[in-house]
């Protein structure tokens, strides 16, 4: 197989411009976390140690607690339970807000099941999960799915029920059929309302684990916030609080924007490098 040189440099530089813009612009990110932690600096200067630790003496003790094997593990118990959950929304959601944005009676039946939902606050459900599952991980996780479900069956819906209807005419008078208008089509219009929706869930099932984890005593950054309450260790809570915020820009930055990034590449066609419109 002859492999095209020009168009395949063409198409790596294009890949490499993307990351480092993506990068470049991680820029404004520094200066907002900046602007954080000279407010979190204030704050401790005002109030003491004892209502609010230094930022250095919180990075002291997630240093501590990197280097505890047992810390990692605890790190790690989250980690998993809130992106098995994320994963799990994203798929019945998204597959579930898609079909129902193709049926407007089926949207106008589900809009009030919907309100229901979000009106729950997310502590009954963790109240509700202890009960039929106890301190599991299966606790955690219904209650990420009960949560967060809501908000990627609107984000999927929405982007459906708002797509250029007259694309899909001119595309189906070309001859492309269902499938593949919803691939060409359909699918990239959907990701303007569910990646918003998809980064909403994702930082809602961070802080939904957390919960559970702490109320339902399952383990997890949950169970040693719970700890270092007990122990009155502000340094030691709030370098958990940093740690469970870490992991989530993590995951949102080395998979959802990226992948974000790809999908909408269109979007970015007729802009200049750098330039935002």
């Amino acid at each position: 197989m002859r492999i095209d040189a020009p168009a395949l440099l063409s198409a790596t530089g294009d890949r490499l411009g993307r990351v480092l813009q993506f990068l470049w612009s991680g820029w404004a990110g520094l200066a907002a976390l900046s602007l954080l932690a000279a407010l979190w600096q204030a704050g401790h200067e005002a109030y003491g140690p004892f209502i609010l630790t230094a930022p250095l003496d919180t990075l002291i003790a997630v240093g501590n607690l990197a280097r505890s094997p047992e810390a990692w593990t605890v790190a790690v118990t989250t980690l998993q339970r809130s992106i098995t959950g994320f994963l799990l929304v994203t798929g019945i959601g998204g597959f579930l807000g898609i079909a129902a944005g193709y049926s407007p009676a089926t949207m106008r039946l589900v809009q009030p099941l919907i309100t229901v939902l979000l009106g729950v606050p997310p502590i009954a459900w963790i109240v509700l999960a202890m009960i039929w599952f106890g301190g599991s991980d299966a606790t955690v996780r219904t209650v990420i799915v009960v949560s967060t479900l809501p908000i990627v069956f609107v984000g999927a819906a929405q982007g459906i029920v708002t797509r250029d209807r007259g694309l899909d005419h001119m595309a189906e008078a070309f001859g492309a059929g269902p499938v593949r208008r919803f691939l060409t089509l359909g699918l990239r219009q959907v990701t303007e309302t569910l990646f918003p929706a998809l980064v909403l869930a994702l930082g809602t099932s961070f802080k939904v684990a957390v919960m559970a984890e702490l109320l339902s005593n399952a383990g997890g950054i949950g169970g040693a916030l719970a700890d270092a309450r007990i122990n009155l260790d502000i340094a030691n809570a709030l370098a958990w609080v940093f740690i469970a915020v870490a992991l989530l820009v993590i995951v949102e930055y080395s998979c959802i924007q990226p992948l974000r990034g790809e999908l909408e590449r269109w979007r970015r066609a007729a802009q200049p490098w750098g330039i935002k419109r």
